[in-house]
């Protein structure tokens, strides 16, 4: 895009001027960072505030762009210690989101390979720059099992206390209590997700086994009918149906693991919650911390100005032992703290209306998420509902095709 921007050189002196006003308008926005990429050039600059004033007009990247991870790759490389070393990389597609008229051809796609660990990179960044958006988790990218094998261990516990420890430490006086009840839900949501899935697999290591049973059956028929003359048919045909049905069991747990997936989509979603209300905490502590730290202060004016000390302090008992300061020395600390004062009440005023600000933006994040999640976990519960009773339908199909070869013989 940037190439197609700068292409034409007849329109360089009208493209400047719209970028001058872009960035007169835009004095406020913080200087842009790009992610993996610190070399730039004036004009990738000037296009990134371009590119932000654009976001921070309200222009949704997703109604303009389609993006979609296509494929992925196994690759090998020489790593920073130049060893070798295999790694998967990911190939992004975007095409313009609009509509192709009827017998058009769609645009070509703009292609890009990115490894996983530039998603990571990305994920960081947006979790710094947004902290009251509620950022999608990526998807796992190792091995099936290696949460278990990191659970056995008993690493999570000992992280657990630690952070309860942390916490604890840093708790505000006065919580917000929808935050609070937003952290207590997602705790109840990651523990009933958690539970959902184990009873899940469970269910489907028993489902496997009852599934690898035909196949028993289906051999054990299927040498029946070799020793029978009149009922050899039947019980080879039964055979097969028995063959059939447990052959199927492999692409109904595939199935099974993509409403698996959803569900552990969210389970994930529950961390991304809880760091948003973490970071309001730490917002709430700040603006306690500068409140107190300003009474703090209005104290000592109270204290200077009418010479009496409300509670123990090492200032007052030098001031008993080595006597009061002079009038000077008195309008001098008088004039720092009245300062002070100033810029303490300054610095809780910012303090207020940052919180405010990110209450209210991380609120309407929360509602979007809310509705969505309640959108995506009821179709995901219904699907795998019917995917359950369509199992079941074919199994008694099975054993009604079995019943009909008994019949016959």
């Amino acid at each position: 895009m940037r190439r197609a921007a700068s292409a034409s050189s007849a329109d360089n002196s009208g493209a400047s001027s719209r970028r001058r006003k872009m960035m007169a308008d835009s004095e406020s926005i913080e200087e842009v960072a790009v992610i993996g990429n610190t070399d730039i050039t004036p004009t990738e600059a000037e296009n990134n505030i371009v590119n932000t004033v654009m976001v921070e007009r309200g222009t949704s990247l997703l109604k303009k762009m389609e993006i979609s991870v296509a494929e992925a790759e196994k690759r090998t490389g020489k790593n920073t210690v130049n060893m070798q070393e295999t790694y998967t990389v990911y190939l992004i597609e975007t095409r313009p989101a609009e509509s192709v008229s009827e017998g058009g051809t769609p645009a070509t796609p703009d292609t890009l390979w990115r490894r996983y660990s530039e998603f990571e990179l990305l994920r960081t960044y947006l979790l710094v720059t947004y902290p009251y958006i509620i950022v999608p988790p990526l998807p796992e990218k190792r091995e099936k099992g290696w949460r278990e094998a990191v659970l056995e261990t008993g690493f999570q516990d000992k992280v657990d206390s630690r952070l309860k420890s942390l916490n604890a430490t840093f708790r505000v006086k006065n919580p917000d209590k929808r935050f609070t009840d937003l952290k207590q839900y997602s705790d109840e949501l990651n523990t009933v997700i958690s539970q959902l899935l184990r009873a899940r697999a469970k269910v489907a290591d028993r489902l496997y086994g009852v599934y690898k049973v035909h196949g028993n059956y289906g051999r054990v028929f299927s040498e029946w009918s070799a020793i029978e003359k009149e009922m050899g048919d039947g019980l080879q045909s039964a055979g097969h149906h028995m063959d059939t049905y447990a052959a199927s069991i492999d692409d109904i747990l595939e199935e099974e693991e993509h409403y698996a997936d959803q569900l552990k989509e969210y389970l994930f979603y529950t961390d991304a919650v809880r760091a948003v209300c973490r970071k309001h905490e730490l917002i709430q502590y700040e603006l306690e911390l500068a409140a107190q730290d300003l009474a703090y202060k209005k104290q000592q004016k109270e204290e200077l100005v009418t010479g009496t000390v409300r509670v123990f302090s090492l200032k007052g008992m030098t001031s008993k032992l080595f006597g009061q300061e002079s009038q000077e020395q008195r309008e001098s600390r008088l004039t720092a703290l009245e300062q002070n004062i100033q810029e303490g009440e300054a610095a809780l005023k910012q303090k207020n209306a940052e919180c405010r600000e990110f209450v209210q933006t991380a609120w309407e994040d929360i509602e979007r998420f809310k509705e969505q999640k309640n959108k995506d976990l009821h179709e995901a519960l219904i699907s795998y509902a019917i995917m359950q009773i369509s199992m079941c339908k074919k199994g008694i199909q099975v054993w009604s095709n079995a019943k009909e070869c008994f019949n016959k013989m």
